[in-house]
């Protein structure tokens, strides 16, 4: 059974590993012990600001704070990092195309217990739409890691999409090669591709082994970055195995569905359909249970695989 970690985990993991090889600074927004940032104030505590619960007062000081040529973290939950702190993201980092990197924790509707005004699924389709923003979204812990590094020595703002629910390891392996825009094909196949980020990648794997028991060979890409999106692996996918399956934790409007989409439209249209939150709001409940409910898993995967599959010309 392979390891089980939260990117959030491995973020902060990351951020106190990575402090000494790199001059950079931290800002939280009074939930350090969430959003794992606490590791880099117990490693660091002379770069560790903590800014009380003002996100958009965080993410000012953090432009302030670059302006000066420091690389700059602002963290808080995905909902206030993006929602709240909107126009500061847009006006202050994106604007002048400053180093501020956010790390935005308990993204998706995998915060469970804590409901709808916390499970943030718009947040990739508010970060998409400022121009110059980078957005990662790692499938996992070492994934999450990588991202983190690539963060620090790329210049201009990031968004960092974490997650608080453990998911399993699955990109610790010698020939793993992290790059920033490129895609990853983790499987190849000639039927249907399976385009996943985040989470959900894993679930597209799964889905691949139960669509081969029904002969239908499935091609798996992880998209860990969502902008700028890798848009020749999406084109390669499309005319090389003729449909398209997008899987995602987050709102299908807007996020990579529509990215993939836009992408598809433009250059290979084929029939394509979309795993995710179906435009509508969360509620408290286990994570197993909201998954099942929302429909994103490996067997709503399948269903929709075999559904592009039928669509093909």
């Amino acid at each position: 059974m392979a390891d089980k970690i939260a990117t959030r985990e491995a973020y902060g993991s990351a951020l106190a590993e990575l402090a000494e090889k790199y001059d950079f600074v931290v800002l939280d927004a009074d939930l350090a012990e969430a959003t794992k940032t606490v590791k880099f104030k117990k490693a660091c505590p002379e770069r560790f600001f903590d800014c009380g619960i003002a996100e958009g007062n965080m993410i000012s000081v953090a432009a302030g704070i670059a302006t000066t040529g420091k690389t700059v973290f602002a963290s808080s939950f995905a909902m206030f990092a993006a929602g709240r702190a909107f126009e500061q993201v847009r006006n202050s980092v994106g604007y002048p195309h400053l180093n501020v990197k956010i790390g935005a924790t308990h993204a998706g509707i995998t915060v469970g217990e804590d409901g709808a005004t916390h499970q943030c699924n718009e947040d990739i389709a508010l970060m998409r739409t400022i121009p110059g923003m980078t957005i990662i979204n790692p499938s996992d812990a070492v994934e999450a890691r990588a991202a983190v590094e690539a963060a620090i020595t790329t210049d201009g703002p990031f968004y960092l999409r974490f997650g608080r629910f453990a998911v399993e390891v699955i990109n610790d392996r010698p020939d793993y090669k992290f790059e920033l825009g490129k895609g990853v094909l983790l499987a190849d196949g000639t039927d249907v591709t399976l385009i996943a980020s985040g989470l959900t990648v894993g679930m597209a794997l799964e889905a691949r082994e139960q669509l081969a028991k029904e002969g239908i060979s499935a091609r798996v890409v992880n998209i860990h970055t969502i902008k700028p999106i890798d848009r020749d692996i999406i084109i390669a996918a499309a005319k090389e195995t003729g449909a398209i399956v997008t899987a995602e934790e987050h709102n299908v409007i807007g996020g990579l569905g529509s990215a993939v989409a836009e992408v598809l439209c433009e250059s290979c249209p084929v029939p394509m359909l979309r795993v995710g939150m179906n435009d509508t709001y969360g509620h408290s409940g286990t994570v197993p249970a909201l998954l099942e409910e929302y429909g994103i898993n490996a067997g709503v995967i399948v269903a929709q695989a075999k559904k592009a599959v039928s669509l093909k010309k």
